[in-house]
């Protein structure tokens, strides 16, 4: 009978196994040219207008895209690095051409705008919640105070021990 430890060491390097082979079948091709070019064509936006990335571009008859792909080609076949080849097409195409915007500058306003409205929604629900609540534990025995008659407010407070609420208010 295996211990304890002797299957969790067992299940930890078989983990350790399986995490290693996906890492090689996602480095597999990473430096070659045509994975580089597929890497940095889908980092890119094709500039006919069809608002697609360079590398799916399916408008049939787009010249853009065809003289794009092989600018692209060209300066990996020159050597030149990511940055350098980037930089060119904003060069040539503007920055709209790429399909990310940047980390730095007025472009992080597009990383950061997200995730600050859905803060500032998630604050806001949490807010408007909080005020209902509160709003409803405090209209109720102020309800109450207005009813004068005592046979209504004994059958208001059979009906809350009955129901176990506070009357719908």
């Amino acid at each position: 009978m295996k211990s304890a430890f002797t299957r969790l060491s067992f299940w930890m390097k078989s983990l350790q196994a399986c995490t290693l082979a996906v890492a090689v079948c996602f480095s597999v091709g990473a430096n070659t040219p045509s994975g580089r070019l597929f890497s940095l064509d889908h980092q890119l936006m094709c500039t006919c207008g069809c608002s697609e990335i360079l590398g799916e571009c399916n408008h049939v008859g787009c010249t853009q895209s065809t003289q794009e792909l092989n600018e692209l080609r060209a300066g990996i076949a020159a050597g030149q690095s990511d940055q350098q080849i980037f930089n060119a097409f904003i060069a040539k195409y503007g920055a709209t051409v790429l399909a990310a915007p940047t980390g730095h500058g007025f472009d992080l306003v597009a990383w950061i705008a997200p995730f600050a409205v859905l803060g500032a929604a998630l604050l806001g629900v949490v807010l408007l919640v909080r005020r209902w609540s509160v709003g409803n534990s405090l209209s109720a025995p102020v309800a109450d105070a207005a009813i004068e008659d005592p046979e209504e407010r004994e059958r208001l407070e059979k009906i809350r021990r009955e129901t176990g609420s506070n009357g719908g208010y």
